[in-house]
């Protein structure tokens, strides 16, 4: 993922609302969410060629998903598969504060990532740039390829737009908009991150278009009061033209 915004007990119906946009290279293969079948509970995309995934509920209501920490100079090319740590909380049982103080002592395997996991209790936090864990008070997020809440242009717009579009709930199109801006940030308000200028522009807007490369996923994922969860994710073809387009609506299951 290169785009993750959450509103965390923010909105009196939804307790968790999540609007998301994975960018990668179209090349790589990748299956659309759905039921995996070695962990039915596990609603999910997947990662065909490492085998993790970059965002996924279950219905026992545990969340994950990863952004990269974008940082061409630190790149390993022996370092583990980052989507393996969203599938570990999603397949596990420990909390979200117990799992990210477990990764943190593991985490200097992986290339730079955000990591954010929650079990409908606890929402939490972690990079392995940054430090500790950190657990989320009731908020709006967002989080691009940097640290949480860093105030990059598309994250700013994003977490802008993410108000009005919540006030449209349970109507999901205005997440969607926001999800599809393709606007290009001025140069002066664009980040330095170690890519070229060129890349810098495309990469500031909220959906990524490039030769190659760009927004695959849009996913807007909601958790009611009522105990729905209803996750919506349209694929993203080169071009860019819209793939398949795909709802779940599970009922929530008590945690045993």
């Amino acid at each position: 993922m290169c785009l993750i915004l959450v509103a965390w007990r923010a909105h009196p119906d939804y307790p968790l609302v999540v609007a998301a946009n994975r960018d990668e290279f179209f090349a790589r293969p990748a299956a659309p969410a759905a039921f995996w079948t070695e962990s039915p509970d596990v609603l999910a995309g997947r990662d065909l060629q490492a085998g993790g995934t970059w965002l996924g509920i279950t219905r026992r209501g545990r969340f994950a998903a990863l952004t990269n920490f974008r940082d061409p100079a630190a790149q390993r090319a022996d370092a583990a598969s980052r989507g393996q740590l969203v599938a570990e909380f999603l397949q596990g049982t420990q909390g979200p504060c117990a799992y990210l103080d477990a990764v943190a002592r593991r985490s200097r395997a992986y290339n730079g990532f955000n990591l954010l996991v929650g079990d409908g209790e606890q929402l939490a936090w972690f990079s392995n740039v940054a430090g500790k864990p950190l657990q989320l008070e009731p908020g709006i997020y967002g989080i691009c390829n940097h640290l949480l809440d860093t105030p990059w242009p598309k994250v700013q717009a994003a977490k802008s737009a993410l108000g009005a579009a919540m006030a449209e709930l349970p109507d999901e199109s205005g997440l969607f908009r926001l999800l599809r801006d393709d606007s290009i940030h001025p140069d002066a308000a664009l980040p330095r991150t170690g890519v070229s200028l060129e890349w810098e522009r495309l990469l500031s807007a909220a959906f990524v278009r490039a030769t190659g490369y760009g927004t695959r996923n849009s996913t807007v994922l909601r958790v009611g009061q009522d105990g729905w969860i209803v996750l919506d994710e349209q694929t993203w073809l080169e071009g860019p033209a819209p793939g398949p387009r795909v709802r779940y609506r599970l009922r929530q299951v008590a945690a045993s």
